[in-house]
This record gives structure tokens, C-alpha cells and sequence, in this order.
């Protein structure tokens, strides 16, 4: 449960400064707005952030 939690916050970690390395603050924000979908349930929130974000790093 450990090395799982560990790894999610480094797979975390690495998104957010790649995102924010490519896309500047608009990364950071789609990637705040897929974890709170998450965490919210909200799934329409969370596939459409993610999906965006898919799209513009695929652009970047």
C-alpha cells in the first residue's frame, strides 16, 4: 500500500511539472480540474479535463 501511494505521488508529481513546463498555468489547471472530477465523482468533469489536456499535449 506504501510503494502505491509512493508511486502516485511521484506519477503526480512528474505530470504536474511536465504540464507546467508545456502548457504553463492552463496544464496545471486541467490537471487540478481531473482530480477534483475524481474526487468529486464527477465524472463528466474529470473525462473532459483530462481529455482536453490529452489534446493540448499532444499539440505541445
Amino acid at each position: 500500500m506504501l510503494l502505491f501511494q509512493a508511486a502516485r505521488a511521484v506519477l503526480e508529481l512528474y505530470l504536474g511539472t511536465q504540464a507546467q513546463t508545456r502548457l504553463g498555468a492552463v496544464g496545471v489547471l486541467l490537471l487540478t480540474a481531473v482530480a477534483v472530477g475524481v474526487r468529486a465523482r464527477r465524472a463528466g468533469l474529470a473525462v473532459g479535463a483530462a481529455v482536453v489536456f490529452t489534446l493540448l499535449m499532444a499539440q505541445a
